[in-house]
């Protein structure tokens, strides 16, 4: 991927450390990456990735509370619970990728991710991981829905976990999605 990238991370709620940015700003660029490498935004008529063929693309993360994100999520998903990320795309699928044309001078505005600092702090205690992980796959879980990437079916869960997985280790962060240590898989006591 040759595009720049303009990501905007602001602080919305919560106390989000200098280091939590810096690890959610590296996290969204690895993710841009790999999904690049994947074929994410495949255009068919051009025969590579969206991704490839901008020069500048175009991410807001917002660092958030557990009321902010509830909301969102009340609002626009139908469920009136806070959630650890939600991911607004621009772009849906391969197929907006196909027809998306701009101008070359244009950036490629890809949406925003939005992350509830209290349930991702719940979560990594809960999980027995530490927090900076945690955040940072989320970042990369946030960033792979913004290029078209979901896990509402089986097959596309997998693979968007696989490549979840990859772009981890790279980071030298451990599989997410692992059996937590002296914890029931079946119960998750």
């Amino acid at each position: 991927m040759t595009a720049q990238l303009d990501l905007d991370v602001a602080v919305e709620a919560g106390n989000w450390s200098d280091s939590e940015q810096e690890a959610i700003t590296g996290a969204v660029k690895a993710a841009l990456l790999a999904a690049a490498e994947d074929g994410a935004l495949w255009d068919e008529e051009d025969e590579k990735s969206l991704l490839d063929q901008v020069g500048l693309i175009e991410i807001s993360v917002t660092l958030s509370d557990n009321a902010s994100v509830r909301e969102l999520n009340r609002d626009y998903r139908g469920k009136d619970a806070p959630t650890n990320v939600l991911s607004f795309a621009a772009l849906e699928s391969d197929e907006d990728a196909s027809g998306f044309a701009m101008a070359p001078d244009m950036p490629l505005m890809l949406g925003d991710i939005v992350i509830a600092r209290e349930t991702c702090e719940r979560e990594a205690l809960e999980q027995n991981k530490p927090l900076l992980h945690h955040l940072i796959h989320l970042s990369v879980h946030g960033t792979l829905h913004l290029v078209g990437y979901d896990h509402m079916v089986d097959d596309e869960a997998e693979h968007m976990e696989q490549l979840e997985r990859h772009i981890l280790a790279g980071m030298g962060i451990d599989d997410p999605y692992a059996p937590i240590e002296d914890q029931d898989v079946e119960t998750g006591q």
